[in-house]
Protein backbone atom coordinates (compact mmCIF):
# COMPACT_ATOMS: atom_id res chain seq x y z
CA UNK A 1 0.00 0.00 0.00
CA UNK A 2 1.60 3.03 -0.85
CA UNK A 3 1.17 5.77 1.58
CA UNK A 4 1.24 9.55 0.64
CA UNK A 5 3.76 12.19 1.48
CA UNK A 6 2.91 14.20 4.32
CA UNK A 7 1.47 17.45 3.33
CA UNK A 8 4.28 19.62 4.86
CA UNK A 9 6.57 17.87 2.93
CA UNK A 10 5.17 19.01 -0.44
CA UNK A 11 6.43 22.05 -2.02
CA UNK A 12 3.55 24.28 -2.65
CA UNK A 13 2.71 25.24 -6.44
CA UNK A 14 3.09 28.71 -5.66
CA UNK A 15 6.05 29.12 -4.11
CA UNK A 16 9.52 29.29 -5.56
CA UNK A 17 12.60 26.81 -4.63
CA UNK A 18 15.59 25.45 -5.53
CA UNK A 19 15.56 22.09 -7.12
CA UNK A 20 18.31 20.50 -5.07
CA UNK A 21 20.84 21.67 -2.27
CA UNK A 22 23.40 20.69 -4.64
CA UNK A 23 22.12 23.29 -7.03
CA UNK A 24 21.22 26.13 -4.47
CA UNK A 25 25.08 25.56 -3.69
CA UNK A 26 26.12 26.16 -7.17
CA UNK A 27 23.93 29.04 -8.07
CA UNK A 28 24.93 30.86 -4.63
CA UNK A 29 28.82 30.39 -5.51
CA UNK A 30 27.62 31.91 -8.91
CA UNK A 31 26.08 34.67 -7.43
CA UNK A 32 29.42 35.40 -5.29
CA UNK A 33 31.47 35.60 -7.97
CA UNK A 34 29.24 38.63 -9.78
CA UNK A 35 28.72 40.21 -6.41
CA UNK A 36 33.01 40.46 -5.84
CA UNK A 37 32.63 43.16 -9.55
CA UNK A 38 30.91 45.12 -7.49
CA UNK A 39 31.22 47.26 -4.37
CA UNK A 40 32.19 44.69 -1.19
CA UNK A 41 28.87 44.65 0.97
CA UNK A 42 29.31 45.98 4.16
CA UNK A 43 27.34 43.40 5.90
CA UNK A 44 24.03 40.95 5.20
CA UNK A 45 21.02 40.71 7.24
CA UNK A 46 18.17 38.68 7.32
CA UNK A 47 14.31 40.16 8.05
CA UNK A 48 11.64 38.33 8.78
CA UNK A 49 8.11 39.18 6.87
CA UNK A 50 4.80 37.54 6.44
CA UNK A 51 6.13 35.81 3.30
CA UNK A 52 9.42 34.54 4.01
CA UNK A 53 12.66 35.76 4.96
CA UNK A 54 14.72 38.26 2.99
CA UNK A 55 17.72 38.31 2.65
CA UNK A 56 19.21 41.88 2.73
CA UNK A 57 23.14 43.52 1.62
CA UNK A 58 24.05 46.61 2.62
CA UNK A 59 26.82 48.78 1.26
CA UNK A 60 28.46 51.72 2.89
CA UNK A 61 29.94 55.36 1.66
CA UNK A 62 33.68 55.72 2.80
CA UNK A 63 32.54 59.24 3.99
CA UNK A 64 30.92 58.71 7.21
CA UNK A 65 28.70 62.15 6.88
CA UNK A 66 26.91 60.23 3.33
CA UNK A 67 25.96 57.22 5.79
CA UNK A 68 22.76 59.50 7.23
CA UNK A 69 21.86 60.68 3.82
CA UNK A 70 18.13 59.10 2.98
CA UNK A 71 19.43 55.27 1.73
CA UNK A 72 18.46 53.95 -1.83
CA UNK A 73 17.07 50.24 -1.60
CA UNK A 74 17.32 48.06 -5.05
CA UNK A 75 14.60 45.42 -5.96
CA UNK A 76 16.49 43.50 -8.64
CA UNK A 77 13.93 41.39 -12.04
CA UNK A 78 12.10 38.28 -12.55
CA UNK A 79 14.66 35.22 -12.36
CA UNK A 80 17.28 36.66 -10.38
CA UNK A 81 18.85 38.18 -7.40
CA UNK A 82 20.83 41.05 -6.05
CA UNK A 83 24.24 40.35 -7.57
CA UNK A 84 22.96 42.02 -10.62
CA UNK A 85 23.45 45.16 -9.39
CA UNK A 86 27.21 44.49 -9.44
CA UNK A 87 27.91 48.00 -11.93
CA UNK A 88 25.62 50.49 -9.72
CA UNK A 89 26.45 49.38 -5.96
CA UNK A 90 30.11 51.21 -6.07
CA UNK A 91 28.66 54.41 -7.55
CA UNK A 92 25.63 54.62 -5.55
CA UNK A 93 27.30 53.75 -2.31
CA UNK A 94 29.83 56.38 -2.83
CA UNK A 95 27.34 58.84 -1.96
CA UNK A 96 24.42 57.09 -0.12
CA UNK A 97 23.44 53.74 2.19
CA UNK A 98 22.44 51.02 -0.34
CA UNK A 99 20.36 48.00 0.69
CA UNK A 100 20.53 45.18 -2.11
CA UNK A 101 17.36 43.16 -1.61
CA UNK A 102 16.74 39.68 -3.10
CA UNK A 103 12.96 39.11 -3.40
CA UNK A 104 11.53 36.01 -2.03
CA UNK A 105 10.11 34.10 -4.83
CA UNK A 106 13.77 34.46 -7.35
CA UNK A 107 16.58 32.87 -6.90
CA UNK A 108 18.62 34.18 -4.09
CA UNK A 109 19.30 33.88 -0.37
CA UNK A 110 15.85 34.19 0.67
CA UNK A 111 13.23 31.75 1.51
CA UNK A 112 9.55 32.10 0.47
CA UNK A 113 7.00 30.53 2.39
CA UNK A 114 4.12 32.48 0.87
CA UNK A 115 2.97 33.68 -2.41
CA UNK A 116 3.88 37.56 -2.61
CA UNK A 117 2.47 38.12 -6.38
CA UNK A 118 -0.98 39.68 -5.53
CA UNK A 119 -0.35 43.32 -5.85
CA UNK A 120 -1.52 44.02 -1.74
CA UNK A 121 1.01 41.29 -1.10
CA UNK A 122 3.90 42.37 -2.71
CA UNK A 123 3.08 45.99 -1.35
CA UNK A 124 2.71 44.22 1.96
CA UNK A 125 5.75 42.47 1.73
CA UNK A 126 7.90 45.31 0.92
CA UNK A 127 6.54 47.60 4.31
CA UNK A 128 7.29 45.02 6.35
CA UNK A 129 10.75 44.62 4.68
CA UNK A 130 11.96 48.16 4.97
CA UNK A 131 10.44 47.97 8.59
CA UNK A 132 12.59 45.51 9.57
CA UNK A 133 15.50 47.03 8.06
CA UNK A 134 14.41 50.34 10.15
CA UNK A 135 14.08 52.28 7.42
CA UNK A 136 11.73 55.28 7.21
CA UNK A 137 12.57 56.74 4.25
CA UNK A 138 14.31 55.30 1.42
CA UNK A 139 14.54 56.12 -2.84
CA UNK A 140 13.36 52.88 -4.26
CA UNK A 141 14.86 51.84 -7.15
CA UNK A 142 13.60 48.87 -9.34
CA UNK A 143 14.09 46.95 -12.44
CA UNK A 144 12.44 45.13 -14.74
CA UNK A 145 10.19 42.49 -12.51
CA UNK A 146 11.24 45.14 -9.41
CA UNK A 147 10.14 47.90 -11.40
CA UNK A 148 6.56 47.13 -10.72
CA UNK A 149 7.05 46.18 -7.26
CA UNK A 150 8.05 49.55 -6.93
CA UNK A 151 5.07 50.82 -8.85
CA UNK A 152 2.97 49.00 -7.11
CA UNK A 153 4.53 50.44 -3.86
CA UNK A 154 3.88 53.55 -5.23
CA UNK A 155 0.74 53.27 -5.64
CA UNK A 156 -0.41 51.02 -2.94
CA UNK A 157 1.77 52.19 0.37
CA UNK A 158 4.45 54.93 -0.92
CA UNK A 159 4.65 56.46 2.62
CA UNK A 160 8.24 55.32 3.28
CA UNK A 161 8.92 56.59 -0.55
CA UNK A 162 11.15 59.22 -0.88
CA UNK A 163 11.39 59.10 -3.97
CA UNK A 164 11.45 56.05 -7.36
CA UNK A 165 13.12 55.56 -9.80
CA UNK A 166 11.78 52.44 -12.71
CA UNK A 167 14.50 51.07 -14.80
CA UNK A 168 12.91 49.90 -18.07
CA UNK A 169 10.24 48.40 -15.54
CA UNK A 170 7.31 45.76 -16.08
CA UNK A 171 3.32 47.27 -14.87
CA UNK A 172 3.12 49.48 -18.06
CA UNK A 173 2.28 46.96 -20.23
CA UNK A 174 1.11 43.68 -20.52
CA UNK A 175 4.18 41.94 -21.41
CA UNK A 176 4.14 40.76 -24.99
CA UNK A 177 5.25 37.87 -26.84
CA UNK A 178 8.00 39.56 -28.53
CA UNK A 179 9.77 40.02 -25.16
CA UNK A 180 9.75 36.18 -24.07
CA UNK A 181 10.88 35.24 -27.79
CA UNK A 182 14.05 38.06 -26.66
CA UNK A 183 14.22 36.06 -23.40
CA UNK A 184 14.21 32.41 -25.02
CA UNK A 185 16.86 33.33 -27.70
CA UNK A 186 19.08 35.42 -25.49
CA UNK A 187 19.39 32.56 -23.13
CA UNK A 188 20.06 30.00 -25.71
CA UNK A 189 22.92 32.35 -27.33
CA UNK A 190 24.71 31.90 -24.07
CA UNK A 191 25.28 28.56 -25.60
CA UNK A 192 26.98 30.10 -28.48
CA UNK A 193 30.64 29.71 -29.34
CA UNK A 194 32.66 32.22 -27.17
CA UNK A 195 33.69 34.09 -30.26
CA UNK A 196 30.48 34.87 -31.44
CA UNK A 197 28.99 36.64 -28.42
CA UNK A 198 30.10 39.42 -28.64
CA UNK A 199 28.36 40.14 -31.85
CA UNK A 200 25.50 38.48 -30.64
CA UNK A 201 24.99 40.95 -27.24
CA UNK A 202 25.43 43.76 -29.52
CA UNK A 203 22.49 42.45 -31.73
CA UNK A 204 20.66 41.61 -28.90
CA UNK A 205 21.30 44.14 -26.23
CA UNK A 206 22.27 41.24 -23.64
CA UNK A 207 25.09 41.96 -21.63
CA UNK A 208 24.55 38.76 -20.32
CA UNK A 209 26.44 37.42 -23.44
CA UNK A 210 29.74 39.09 -22.35
CA UNK A 211 30.28 38.90 -18.53
CA UNK A 212 31.28 35.77 -18.12
CA UNK A 213 30.17 36.02 -14.13
CA UNK A 214 26.66 37.24 -15.10
CA UNK A 215 26.35 34.16 -17.76
CA UNK A 216 27.22 31.74 -15.32
CA UNK A 217 24.63 33.18 -12.59
CA UNK A 218 21.92 32.90 -15.32
CA UNK A 219 22.79 29.36 -16.25
CA UNK A 220 22.83 28.32 -12.84
CA UNK A 221 19.60 29.86 -11.90
CA UNK A 222 17.93 28.28 -14.82
CA UNK A 223 19.13 24.84 -13.46
CA UNK A 224 18.52 25.69 -9.93
CA UNK A 225 15.61 27.45 -9.26
CA UNK A 226 11.72 27.24 -10.39
CA UNK A 227 10.08 30.87 -10.10
CA UNK A 228 5.97 30.28 -9.64
CA UNK A 229 4.24 32.77 -10.62
CA UNK A 230 2.11 34.98 -13.18
CA UNK A 231 3.69 37.52 -15.30
CA UNK A 232 2.18 41.11 -13.03
CA UNK A 233 -0.57 42.87 -14.34
CA UNK A 234 -0.10 46.64 -15.77
CA UNK A 235 -1.14 49.09 -13.54
CA UNK A 236 -4.33 51.09 -14.90
CA UNK A 237 -4.34 54.61 -15.96
CA UNK A 238 -6.62 55.78 -12.71
CA UNK A 239 -3.81 53.87 -10.75
CA UNK A 240 -0.76 55.26 -12.05
CA UNK A 241 -2.62 59.00 -11.66
CA UNK A 242 -2.90 58.15 -8.07
CA UNK A 243 1.11 58.36 -7.57
CA UNK A 244 2.34 61.50 -6.15
CA UNK A 245 6.41 60.39 -5.49
CA UNK A 246 8.26 62.01 -7.17
CA UNK A 247 9.21 59.59 -9.92
CA UNK A 248 12.19 59.02 -12.41
CA UNK A 249 11.18 56.57 -15.59
CA UNK A 250 14.62 55.27 -17.23
CA UNK A 251 14.28 53.66 -20.71
CA UNK A 252 16.23 51.93 -23.22
CA UNK A 253 15.37 52.99 -26.69
CA UNK A 254 15.50 49.52 -28.27
CA UNK A 255 13.69 47.66 -24.75
CA UNK A 256 11.41 45.05 -25.80
CA UNK A 257 9.47 45.02 -22.64
CA UNK A 258 7.37 48.04 -23.81
CA UNK A 259 7.40 50.71 -26.36
CA UNK A 260 9.62 53.17 -24.74
CA UNK A 261 8.57 56.55 -27.27
CA UNK A 262 4.91 55.42 -26.22
CA UNK A 263 5.29 55.14 -22.11
CA UNK A 264 8.00 58.52 -22.06
CA UNK A 265 4.89 60.65 -23.01
CA UNK A 266 1.64 58.58 -21.27
CA UNK A 267 3.41 58.31 -17.51
CA UNK A 268 4.51 61.97 -17.19
CA UNK A 269 1.13 62.74 -18.65
CA UNK A 270 -0.43 60.71 -15.77
CA UNK A 271 1.80 60.74 -13.07
CA UNK A 272 2.32 64.71 -12.24
CA UNK A 273 6.40 66.12 -12.21
CA UNK A 274 7.09 62.51 -13.05
CA UNK A 275 10.22 62.29 -15.55
CA UNK A 276 11.21 59.85 -18.20
CA UNK A 277 14.60 59.44 -19.97
CA UNK A 278 15.04 57.34 -23.00
CA UNK A 279 19.11 56.06 -23.40
CA UNK A 280 20.38 55.06 -26.86
CA UNK A 281 22.48 52.09 -27.76
CA UNK A 282 20.55 49.60 -25.40
CA UNK A 283 17.19 47.27 -24.46
CA UNK A 284 16.58 46.07 -21.05
CA UNK A 285 19.05 47.08 -18.85
CA UNK A 286 20.58 50.61 -19.29
CA UNK A 287 21.81 50.20 -15.82
CA UNK A 288 24.24 47.43 -17.47
CA UNK A 289 24.91 48.17 -20.61
CA UNK A 290 25.16 51.95 -19.62
CA UNK A 291 26.42 51.90 -15.77
CA UNK A 292 27.83 55.26 -15.41
CA UNK A 293 25.14 57.38 -17.08
CA UNK A 294 23.05 55.35 -15.37
CA UNK A 295 23.97 55.63 -12.08
CA UNK A 296 24.59 59.57 -12.46
CA UNK A 297 21.27 60.08 -13.51
CA UNK A 298 19.72 57.89 -10.81
CA UNK A 299 22.20 60.24 -7.83
CA UNK A 300 21.28 63.51 -9.36
CA UNK A 301 16.97 62.75 -8.97
CA UNK A 302 17.59 61.44 -5.90
CA UNK A 303 19.35 64.54 -5.17
CA UNK A 304 17.16 66.78 -6.59
CA UNK A 305 13.80 64.83 -5.07
CA UNK A 306 15.37 65.97 -1.72
CA UNK A 307 15.33 69.15 -2.31
CA UNK A 308 11.46 69.49 -3.74
CA UNK A 309 13.02 70.78 -7.15
CA UNK A 310 12.04 69.04 -10.62
CA UNK A 311 13.91 66.08 -12.05
CA UNK A 312 17.11 67.42 -13.88
CA UNK A 313 17.17 67.82 -17.46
Amino acid sequence: MAVSEPAAARPRPDVGRYVSEAWRERYFAACDALYALGAPASWEQDVETSYGTTHVYRYDPEDPAARDRTPVVLVHGAGSCSAVWYPNTPALSAERPVYALDTPGDPGRSVQRAPLHAPPDAARWLVEALAGLGLDQVHLVGSSYGGWLALNQAHRAPQRLASVTLLDPGGLEKVGLRFFVWIFVSLFATFAPKRLRPRLASWLEQPVLVVPELRAMVHAGVRAYRVRRPAPLPLTEAELATIHVPLYLVLGRRSLLLHPERQAERVPRLIPGARAEIISSTGHGPQIDHAERANRLMLDFMNSAERGLPAPR
